[in-house]
């Protein structure tokens, strides 16, 4: 399975960005797919995550201002990324665990937000 990402950007702080992660696949069977963020240096951090039966979770960080979502007809990973922060700046990746519990990650897109 191929995941690429798109939707990164530069944005002000306060802005929004919408991330998509478009799979070559069907994900309608894809346990659990969710976005991860990782700054040079840093260890990569679960952002959301949501699986098939539609239980979401969500970094404590992007509670509230993150939303994440699934299109299984078009094979697509959303984030909805509102009243962002410069602490939000980061690679965000896409990630795929499917039911064999292979996992799966996109090449990443950029994410600045300027204060």
């Amino acid at each position: 399975v191929q995941l690429v990402e798109s939707g990164g950007g530069l944005v002000q702080a306060g802005g929004s960005l919408r991330l998509s992660c478009a799979a070559s696949e069907s994900i309608f069977n894809m346990y659990r797919m969710g976005w991860y963020r990782q700054a040079p240096g840093n260890q990569r951090e679960l952002v959301a995550t949501i699986t098939s039966g539609g239980s979401i979770n969500y970094a404590d960080s992007v509670k509230g201002r993150f939303t994440i979502s699934r299109d299984n007809a078009k094979n697509t990973l959303y984030l909805q990324m509102n009243s962002l922060v410069p602490e939000d700046t980061n690679v965000y990746y896409c990630h795929a665990l499917d039911p064999r519990f292979h996992n799966y990650w996109g090449q990443g897109t950029q994410v600045t937000v300027s204060s």
